[in-house]
């Protein structure tokens, strides 16, 4: 299987000066849960920087207050839950009335692993919207029985060697050798299993990031081992999420959008690490060296 090296990214696109905030899509967030109400302000707050016109997220009641107060710029949905915390029947039915607005579905972040957090992912693999899925989704994802041939929307996935594992039912280690073409694999085979469904891209995170939709791949070469700290994948699903509405629009795709935000994500990180060493390095440091790193590849092409 010959896949095609990608080593030049197109420019960021140039926004109309009578553009308005509606022009640069509308991110819709799901996750969250006690003890994780900041991985989604994380997602929220990076979709904000990676350009996103408007940003909405949706969390269990119980944390969504808590949550509000990490990201003003983002509003909000209150997820009904059960006495237990846990969430109801209904949540699933709220996340999809949202998700009508919506032009691009972030899941996953913080938000646990049950029946109800997977009943969730399944509805937004069927909704016919651009989906980013990380962290719990992918592991909520890795229980649904044949959810490849389920799935009916276009689909990036950010997983981690682990997460990836559990998706491909490998439990050996891929190595870093091994690691494009392991992806490329299984992007060939969830693609055969729903072939009507949009493309799918893998985006496979580790040193020397792998971006791949089957068809091309692009391995990334920025970031630092600064960026080993929780939360910074968090920020990478935002900043994807924000790049692919704009990116359609100009006739680019989620592969595009997956290179384009591994890329910033990475230098971002670079960035920061320059200014505060990558020991002290933490998550909320990228999205403030998110603006440099965007204008860079703004300059590009």
């Amino acid at each position: 299987m010959d896949l095609e090296r990608i080593t030049a990214l197109p420019a960021l696109p140039p926004r109309r000066a009578d553009a308005h905030k509606g022009d640069f899509g509308r991110v819709l967030v799901a996750g969250g849960s006690r003890g994780m109400i900041g991985a989604v302000a994380l997602t929220a707050n990076a979709a904000f920087r990676g350009g996103a016109g408007l940003v909405t997220f949706a969390a269990p009641e119980t944390v969504q207050q808590a949550i509000a107060t990490l990201c003003p710029c983002a509003t909000s949905l209150p997820l009904t839950c059960e006495r237990s915390g846990d969430l109801a029947g209904d949540a699933t039915g709220e996340f999809m009335a949202a998700a009508e607005a919506a032009d691009v579905l972030a899941v996953g972040p913080g938000m646990g692993v049950g029946p109800k957090q997977g009943g969730l992912v399944q509805a937004a693999l069927a909704s016919g919207k651009p989906l980013v899925l990380d962290a719990d989704g992918l592991n909520n994802l890795a229980l649904i029985e044949n959810w490849s041939g389920l799935r009916r929307c276009p689909l990036v996935m950010t997983p981690h060697p682990g997460e990836f594992a559990r998706l491909t039912g490998k439990k050996a280690r891929v190595t870093s050798k091994g690691r494009m073409s392991a992806a490329s694999k299984a992007v060939h085979q969830w693609v055969r299993a729903s072939a009507h469904a949009g493309p799918l891209v893998c985006v496979l995170k580790g040193a020397g990031t792998i971006v791949t939709d089957g068809r091309r791949v692009y391995v990334n070469a920025t970031g630092n081992p600064g960026m080993a700290t929780g939360g910074t994948g968090d920020v990478l699903t935002g900043l994807i999420a924000a790049l692919i509405a704009p990116l359609i629009g100009q006739g680019l795709g989620l592969f595009e959008a997956a290179c384009m935000g591994v890329w910033a994500h990475g230098r971002a990180g670079d960035l920061a690490a320059e200014h505060l060493g990558q020991t002290s390095l933490m998550a909320t440091d990228l999205l403030d060296y998110l603006p440099p790193a965007l204008q860079e590849l703004g300059s590009r092409g």
